[in-house]
């Protein structure tokens, strides 16, 4: 029975695409953690800013 369209029947040639592919998709994630954590540093620096100018207001009555 094929395992796959381009290494049918062939088990190792099929395990070494499937690392390969691994690889590529955890280098993917790493990416989008790093950028993740770039928004949530980002967002955090802005609400601390909004935070300063809100104490640095004059009071509205």
């Amino acid at each position: 029975m094929p395992i796959g369209p381009r290494h049918p029947g062939d088990p190792a040639a099929t395990g070494v695409t499937l690392a390969a592919e691994a690889a590529v998709l955890e280098a993917r994630l790493r990416m989008l953690q790093e950028a993740a954590d770039a928004v949530d540093a980002r967002i955090e620096a802005l609400t601390e800013r909004l935070d300063a100018l809100r104490r640095a207001a004059p009071a509205r009555d």
